[in-house]
């Protein structure tokens, strides 16, 4: 599902007080206006109130609801565990000085358990033995440790609780949202008498959150629960799209280090052979020893680039990698913040090779060619739509797979709307393929992409560039293209006049956009373009071809013996 760019989510709650005279427990969502969704997120919290009926339903209800007053007003730039110890220090300290002071509190406190959902981002904050779950594809995992003795006989008796101790001491970690994740927060009279079990399979029949708080609520009183059984759920619909700060906030936390060599292991992945060896970067096939399965890991040389350069290159590659989605682009496999301890992406492997490595054995053949081009056309519109520019398209950074796909690869040099850029003198590009416009100083468009395609399109079908080879730091004079019919006489005429308007020296000359030369290209394919020459039955079938010889031999052999 492509993201809308909003936090949408659906929540429902249940709450029943069980054997109890009253009900203790108390819980709350705030949704948040679209401005409080992106400063501050959505917070979903339950509390388990003790000290007795009166007391224990104070304590509850006013930590739920101080949380959420002290939460949103606490300025944004404290970040999550800022703003939840700005809320719940002076709660907390209210609380332990009323149970020591009014009789009708004494002995009063709560757990707490809340759910802060900010950006692509879960937050969890705990003291006490409410709890929290995440359940995703089918497996039900529990992100709250219960603070109560350890004795069998005295897990009742909660250590840590809001206004048990002078100071509070609130757990906090934090998860990775996903679409489609499914969020639980309950008070024990629930998981006193459910498992992990049977809660994931009520949350499996995945109806209505409303339904599912309900189905659980009714299934732990069903099960003999003599507490009261609270729950509430959140169904995780859509998700912001990810940004840069949060991407450059997790890779600043990792070490720059000089690249691997091949048979090391880095964070569960052997690396088993180097795929490739660049200039500011070592990729490597990997074998997950974690999670099985192959990875392409690509690594910075902070020898060729200074710390701040690597960083901003892979952060680029993160960042687009997460926000692409076309079946013409490389894809990026997301890691674990945890697992991660220095600075690297991983991508899905593809088996194949690059098209530079095709064309060391000649040109493409016309139809085939276009097939591949406009593949290519299309994955670089795919960028355009959302306002990235690739800055490095080249035949090195077109892969052509072994099940016949074609992938964009190589996002490290993009170009990316409100995104810090490079320093000038750290911009990599291949001057062979650079628009005019960038020996001027131009930092890349749309435009600059199209020029760098259409001499690949020169390089594809002809093996020559349409304004010669150019030498790194050199300064090129750009005057008339090469003709490729010059080069390649059976090259259609539309196609040869498509690659010369495509490197036009002038922007505006060029076409207006990629969709506009994708047209062209496969409009071209299905009606100007030469046929493929109709495969032989030997090309198609060699074992029925040789099958029916054989038997033509077979029948020719026998009529001559029976006419001897």
């Amino acid at each position: 599902m492509r993201s809308s760019g909003n936090l949408v989510v659906a929540s429902g709650f249940a709450s029943r007080r069980g054997g109890r005279e009253a009900n203790e427990d108390y819980c709350g969502i705030w949704l948040g206006s679209p401005n409080e969704r992106v400063t501050h997120g959505i917070v979903a919290a339950v509390a388990d109130g003790v000290g007795g009926a009166k007391g224990g339903r104070i304590a509850a209800e006013l930590a739920v609801r101080s949380f959420l007053d002290g939460y949103y007003a606490a300025p944004a730039t404290l970040g999550v565990a800022g703003c939840a110890k700005h809320a719940m220090d002076a709660f907390n300290a209210w609380l332990y000085a009323m149970g020591r002071r009014d009789p009708a509190m004494e002995g009063a406190g709560t757990t707490f358990t809340a759910l802060v959902l900010r950006g692509r981002r879960l937050h969890v904050l705990h003291v006490g033995d409410s709890r929290a779950w995440r359940f995703r594809d089918g497996n039900l995992v529990r992100l709250t440790e219960d603070h109560v003795l350890p004795q069998p006989e005295l897990r009742h008796v909660l250590y840590r609780a809001v206004g048990l101790e002078r100071q509070i001491r609130l757990d906090h970690w934090r998860e990775e949202l996903d679409v489609h994740d499914r969020l639980l927060l309950a008070s024990d009279g629930v998981h006193g008498v459910l498992s992990d079990r049977a809660i994931a399979r009520l949350l499996a029949r995945r109806g209505s959150p409303e339904a599912g708080a309900q189905a659980i609520v009714d299934a732990a009183l069903a099960a003999g629960s003599t507490d009261n059984a609270t729950t509430l759920v959140i169904d995780v619909i859509e998700l912001p799209e990810p940004d840069f700060d949060s991407i450059a906030g997790d890779a600043a936390e990792l070490p720059v280090l000089p690249p691997p060599a091949a048979g090391e292991e880095v964070d569960g992945f052997l690396l088993e052979r180097l795929l490739s060896d660049g200039r500011y970067s070592r990729t490597f096939l990997a074998r997950d020893r974690q999670g099985g399965g192959e990875r392409a890991l690509k690594f910075p040389k902070p020898a060729a680039l200074s710390e701040r350069g690597a960083r901003l290159a892979f952060q680029r590659e993160m960042l687009v990698g997460s926000r692409v989605q076309s079946p013409f682009v490389a894809e990026l496999v997301p890691l674990p913040r945890e697992r991660q301890s220095r600075l690297y992406v991983a991508q899905r492997f593809y088996r194949g090779h690059s098209l530079e490595q095709r064309l060391a054995e000649g040109p493409l053949p016309i139809a085939s060619g276009l097939s591949v081009a406009s593949r290519i056309a299309r994955g670089v519109a795919a960028l355009h739509r959302i306002g990235i520019v690739h800055r490095d398209i080249k035949p090195d950074n077109i892969l052509l797979t072994d099940d016949g796909g074609v992938r964009l690869i190589d996002l490290g040099v993009a170009r990316l709307p409100r995104v810090e850029e490079f320093d000038r003198g750290e911009i990599p590009g291949t001057p062979s393929f650079m628009a005019p416009e960038l020996f001027d100083g131009d930092r890349g468009s749309d435009a600059s992409d199209q020029f760098a395609f259409g001499v690949t399109l020169y390089r594809m079908f002809t093996g020559r560039y349409p304004y010669g080879e150019i030498e790194a730091f050199s300064r090129p004079r750009f005057t008339r293209p090469l003709r490729p019919e010059s080069a390649r006489p059976d090259l259609p005429a539309w196609l040869g006049e498509a690659m010369v308007r495509a490197v036009s020296v002038r922007p505006e000359a060029r076409f207006g956009d990629m969709i506009e030369l994708v047209g062209v290209l496969e409009g071209g394919t299905s009606r100007a373009a030469p046929m493929p020459r109709p495969l032989s039955l030997y090309e198609r079938d060699p074992l029925r071809f040789w099958q029916g010889l054989a038997l033509a031999l077979g029948t020719a052999l026998l009529a001559v013996l029976a006419f001897r």
